[in-house]
């Protein structure tokens, strides 16, 4: 009863009203609508990755200035590079580091200290070249090495950590099999520094660094689980939607070498620290009214948080919204929501809701400008197909701005069968070949003695580049666009021809800004799938709201994020789903299937091994599949947008 008094003070104190059945019904279910917060690590959400990288950097600083040599353990890949960035900001304002060690977590085996994969180059890259730490002071496990010599190196790396006292501050990335390091599933927690296999699924997400799975070592040199639970604090940084499931596993399920993260549960300072979208799958971010109690429901942003509530309810109980009871609502731990209005005004709401996101040709913009940003060449037609055909055929100017080359998505053996083509062509028209067979000579010359990895010589590049616009306006055409309506901006973050791009700057946001002023869009489409595990499609955003914000108020455009590659948009975020007949998501894969170089095995697939037309299939299908299951009506496929003023 005492718990009963407490909520209806709350009750009050929000303003709501409680009826006596109400009242009686959450004396009969209180103690069924709760569970403990299952999160068995400290867990610090941050605004975004800079607030991330920042808090980081700033506890470095702590430690250092605390005690100036302070040995730290470093990892390497896209997550840390953010506080790398700010670790040397501090030391620019006057963080002094000549006294720290610093002990790095693993390294390829085998691996050269030069080579552009080499966790050597990746550190001296980021980090150690712009900072004063000794060299003598800076160990990185040696992956060029005999085999026979390796057991030893292991030694004396563990002999040395010891030897300066143990490491006071480590820091850690999550990969997606939960490895810390290269501690990968079934690693027990006694393990030190030693060889390892490196699991398959993290040499496919390594593919893209090594220009394809084949090329990714299959062994590494790491700091084992005991090494890195023997430091005196732990932080592990994650960021993005793709590491979500993993970082839920860690914090909230069992200990257990099978996710080898999770082991840091037993830490006494150990801390996760996570962007919103890395923490999306934690309880406390995604059920929150199952941890806390009598939750209550904010009002304006907290109108989407209610439909995600009212989602998850309808599916868990696998019913339709308009079929949830009072007693549903009130025994999953949902009872403030029904307190001002009864389950079936919610309902009606609910519904309502979700049917007014439905939005065919008719309640689609008409002859509008626009522009469809697309960081790759077929990420127009992958994620925005549907709506892309149906904004042509409402007779709206649509531009599409490809914003990079995709020119190293491309395989060698492409550009070997358009060169004999070219050739072939030549020939059979009686045009001259003795210039083209010369280039050809060169081109084949350097693929067959290409290494892995290998930047393209200039020709190779530009008929990779030509190979993915052509194929670019194939699929936009297709749709229905013409071809002076397809822009190629090629931005210069992009052009290094390696995997690693270049920070984006100035020049990319001056001529995003141009051409924004050039076509003056009313509406622009841009990709906010940022779990792209290659980081283009984060890049590209953060390019064009950059852009954006630099025009007038009054001209600044409407923007929808589309999704679709890499993942889609939740029901309860999206403000816009659009139909596909079966015949519509036919079309919408043709143009798909245009981008014949990235057809039936893409160079960098990322994590997920479907075809991206696969992809696409499946997502679109199931989210016109979920939303017929909450009662709603019968379509085939939807695509999904979420809208924003920038």
């Amino acid at each position: 009863m005492r718990f009963l008094l407490e909520f209806v003070g709350h009750v009050r104190l929000a303003r709501v009203n409680l009826t006596l059945d109400t009242l009686l019904t959450l004396i009969r279910t209180t103690d069924k609508t709760m569970i403990a917060d299952p999160a068995k690590i400290p867990v610090v959400i941050h605004p975004d990755h800079t607030a991330l990288a920042v808090a980081i950097a700033q506890q470095v600083a702590e430690l250092v200035r605390r005690k100036p040599n302070a040995v730290l353990g470093l990892p390497t890949g896209s997550t840390p590079k953010g506080v790398y960035k700010q670790i040397v900001k501090l030391h620019r304002e006057g963080l002094d580091l000549s006294q720290v060690s610093t002990f790095n977590l693993d390294e390829y085996y085998p691996m050269k200290s030069e080579a552009h994969q080499s966790y050597h180059r990746f550190m001296h890259t980021h980090f150690f070249r712009h900072v004063n730490i000794k060299p003598e002071n800076i160990h990185i496990p040696n992956g060029n090495l005999p085999r026979v010599q390796i057991a030893a190196h292991c030694d004396e790396y563990e002999a040395k950590i010891k030897a300066l006292g143990g490491i006071d501050l480590q820091i850690l990335g999550i990969g997606r099999t939960g490895h810390i390091g290269f501690n990968e599933p079934g690693t027990p927690p006694t393990a030190h520094t030693r060889l390892v296999r490196i699991h398959p699924f993290t040499r496919r997400d390594a593919a893209a660094d090594f220009f394809g799975e084949d090329n990714v070592p299959s062994e590494a040199i790491t700091m084992g689980s005991s090494t890195i639970l023997s430091a005196r604090q732990i932080v592990l940084v994650a960021l993005g939607e793709n590491k979500s499931g993993v970082v839920q596993r860690a914090v909230e399920g069992p200990e257990t070498s099978e996710v080898p993260a999770s082991l840091l549960q037993r830490h006494p300072h150990a801390t996760f620290h996570l962007d919103g979208d890395s923490a999306a799958e934690l309880m406390r971010i995604k059920t929150p009214w199952r941890v806390s109690e009598h939750y209550l429901f904010s009002e304006g942003e907290g109108s989407k948080e209610k439909t995600r509530a009212i989602i998850w309810l309808a599916e868990h109980l696998d019913k339709p919204i308009h079929r949830l009871s009072q007693d549903d609502y009130v025994g999953h731990g949902l009872a403030t929501l029904v307190m001002e209005h009864n389950p079936d005004t919610i309902n009606r709401h609910s519904f309502s809701s979700l049917m007014s996101k439905i939005r065919d040709h008719e309640q689609l913009p008409i002859s509008e400008t626009q522009i469809l940003f697309s960081p790759h060449p077929d990420d127009d037609v992958i994620s925005a197909g549907g709506l892309f055909r149906k904004m042509v055929e409402n007779s709206n100017d649509v531009y599409v701005a490809y914003q990079t080359s995709g020119n190293i998505a491309v395989f060698d053996h492409d550009v070997l069968r358009y060169i004999d083509f070219v050739e072939k062509y030549l020939l059979a028209q009686g045009l001259p070949v003795s210039e083209h067979s010369k280039l050809r000579a060169r081109i084949e010359s350097f693929l067959e003695h290409k290494k892995p990895g290998e930047i393209d010589i200039p020709e190779v590049g530009h008929i990779k580049r030509f190979i993915r616009e052509s194929e670019a306006a194939s699929g936009a055409m297709h749709v229905g666009l013409k071809h002076d309506h397809c822009v190629f901006m090629n931005l210069p973050f992009y052009q290094t021809g390696a995997i690693e791009k270049d920070p984006p700057g100035e020049k990319d946001v001056a001529q995003t800004v141009a051409l924004l002023q050039k076509i003056n869009p009313q509406r622009i489409f841009v990709a906010g799938d940022l779990s792209d595990p290659h980081g283009t499609h984060r890049v590209c955003l953060w390019i064009i709201k950059q852009a954006v914000e630099r025009l007038p108020k009054e001209q600044r455009p409407i923007v929808w994020l589309y999704r679709g590659a890499w993942q889609e948009w939740p029901l309860d975020q999206a403000d816009i789903l659009v139909p596909l007949s079966e015949r519509e998501l036919a079309l919408k894969k043709e143009a798909i299937f245009k981008h014949q170089s990235q057809k039936d095995r893409a160079m960098f697939p990322g994590p997920d091994a479907r075809e991206f037309w696969q992809r696409v299939d499946d997502r679109n299908t199931n989210t016109a599949g979920r939303m017929y299951k909450l009662g709603l009506p019968y379509y085939h496929a939807l695509e999904a947008y979420v809208e924003q003023r920038w």
